[in-house]
């Protein structure tokens, strides 16, 4: 979930419009923040018991999978802005050395403050959990402590890791892909998610019966981490998100509107209760969010109304990586605080609830700041690939790079 705000399509990809091409796609950033607001409420739910009672119960099992519906909106999303700020000229390894940039940084800090909470409550921690969440490959394990290990949401990131590593070589090959040929493609990788759901079902050992995560012993956590974690299962929802990306560019994206691709989000989460755990809870269900991803670029692109384009959603949304990496840990540094015994009542634990958020969206903003802008600053650059090395006739480099990369 680690990608920011998005430039205009490059030579060969966009598609000739009456508009020109936008800078920026300022609602994709402003939507981050609501994914990661899923993230947050499933785990202040589920970490805490800030909500008790009947009341807390009811909300932990409707709101269950709003985390792992908001990380596979990031998934996609991943896909999207990679390939419409892709660069023409760029190499592979200074792609791969501003996508470190961008995560890297933020990865030590928070896996070094989570690392404090661990020691501090003795958490139980072998040295492979160590080795794999700090080298980012967690994912890659299918054991329950290891994919969780420190920081327990930086398994995206090893997910996120292996989709950088791919792309440069993804992307060349889709984009031979004709315009006529998109749709048929975005339906394949879609039969490919429902089909990495039937072997998760049906192939898959479904012993023993997993009683986490709210699954109640229906399924194995080797079922789980198939379609779950495991990473080239989830590289089909950031396949899907590079080929949205061709749909829009090519102005293929059919007529809907935001407001009713954000419906048909909101109804995907809803069926999520209805299907099979497997499949709500990752690529089967978050597919639902694509139609926003897509909508929200058209939105932006014509120039058309759009909420997520507020100042302050675009805010939210540039230091919501920060907020994915940092909340979990203050989550879970409250819960130490308050224990398990201790009640309060509905106007304390509603208190608390702002307090928790408030602090960390403090803690993102620090991080941001301090961490992510000025190091993606100082190694995230675009370097072109020079074209002439005759520096008598050799162009001068674009500026175009010289931003913050996204």
């Amino acid at each position: 979930m680690v990608t920011r705000e998005v430039g205009p399509s490059r030579a060969g990809d966009a598609h000739t419009s009456d508009h020109p091409e936008p800078a920026r796609l300022p609602s994709l950033t402003g939507l981050r923040i609501v994914a990661a607001m899923l993230v947050f409420t499933t785990h202040i739910l589920f970490y805490t018991r800030l909500v008790p009672g009947d009341t807390g119960d009811d909300l932990r099992e409707t709101f269950a999978l709003f985390g792992s519906y908001g990380v596979g909106f990031f998934f996609i999303l991943s896909g999207f802005v990679l390939t419409w700020t892709a660069r023409s000229g760029d190499t592979t390894g200074s792609f791969w050395r501003r996508r470190l940039a961008k995560i890297g940084p933020m990865h030590v800090v928070t896996f070094g403050l989570a690392a404090l909470f661990v020691l501090e409550t003795d958490r139980p921690t072998r040295l492979v959990d160590w080795l794999a969440s700090g080298s980012m490959q967690q994912a890659w394990f299918p054991d329950i402590q290891t994919v969780s290990a420190v920081n327990g949401v930086s398994w995206s990131l090893c997910c996120e890791f292996f989709f950088y590593l791919a792309f440069p070589f993804l992307l060349p090959v889709l984009r031979r892909i004709r315009e006529e040929w998109l749709w048929p493609a975005v339906a394949v990788v879609l039969a490919l998610i429902v089909g990495a759901f039937l072997v998760g079902t049906y192939v898959v050992d479904d012993q023993p019966r997993l009683a986490a995560f709210g699954v109640s012993g229906e399924v194995s956590f080797d079922q789980v981490w198939f379609v779950y974690f495991f990473p080239p299962v989830r590289a089909l929802e950031f396949v899907l998100g590079i080929l949205l990306a061709k749909v829009v560019a090519a102005g293929r994206w059919p007529r809907i509107g935001l407001v009713p691709a954000f419906g048909l989000a909101v109804v995907g989460y809803v069926l999520t209760q209805y299907e099979p755990y497997l499949a709500g809870t990752a690529g089967v269900a978050t597919v639902w969010t694509a139609p926003l991803i897509a909508a929200a670029a058209v939105a932006d692109r014509q120039r058309t109304a759009s909420v997520f384009r507020k100042p302050t959603m675009i805010y939210l949304g540039e230091i919501s990586f920060a907020f994915y990496m940092v909340h979990w840990i203050v989550i879970m540094q409250t819960a130490e605080f308050i224990g398990p015994t201790r009640t309060f009542s509905s106007w304390v634990n509603a208190l608390l609830i702002l307090a928790v958020l408030g602090a960390a969206l403090a803690c993102s903003a620090f991080l941001y700041w301090c961490v992510e802008t000025p190091l993606v600053r100082r190694f995230g650059r675009h370097r072109p690939k020079a074209k002439n090395t005759n520096p008598r006739t050799a162009p001068p480099a674009r500026s175009e790079g010289d931003r913050v990369p996204n």
